[in-house]
């Protein structure tokens, strides 16, 4: 899964300005609405669907919430730097201030869950992650999320 065929600038959001998590989540929901053409209330309320099974805070300040919708043709994914962390009820207690957004059609089978393990593996890195807290521009997070990453796991 290439970031690059689900990910473009235009999909990056950098400073975003929210006090808490539902905040968050119906800003990115009118983000991506904006950007895909679909009721920000169809994401929202997936999203916090989402959410009610469990944070998708994964820890060390990201989260990467994710769902399926009926009425989109393809996997996006959207980045969002927030300008504060918020408390995101993370596993590690810890406030999120970096959050990727997957939204996948309630066709797609396995490529939702390959998506969400590259963002989860590029994520991993210390310094992706730190070089991302510093970016002041789409354009830089876009460049740091696709640079072809090799990983270190087996």
């Amino acid at each position: 899964m290439e970031i690059e065929t689900i990910l473009s600038p235009e999909q990056i959001s950098i400073e975003l300005k929210v006090a808490n998590k539902k905040q968050a989540l119906s800003e990115i929901s009118r983000f991506v609405a904006n950007h895909i053409g679909i009721s920000n209330r169809d994401i929202f309320d997936m999203l916090l669907q989402r959410e009610r099974l469990g944070s998708t805070g994964t820890g060390k300040g990201i989260a990467i919430p994710h769902g399926r919708l009926n009425n989109i043709d393809r996997l996006y994914a959207y980045f969002v730097k927030l300008e504060s962390p918020i408390d995101f009820e993370a596993i590690d207690d810890q406030p999120v201030d970096l959050i990727v957004v997957l939204l996948a059609p309630e066709t797609s089978g396995a490529d939702h869950l390959k998506a969400l393990a590259r963002f989860a593996r590029i994520l991993r890195s210390e310094t992706i992650v730190a070089a991302l807290r510093g970016v002041e521009s789409a354009d830089s997070a876009y460049s740091i999320l696709t640079e072809d990453v090799t990983s270190d796991a087996a």
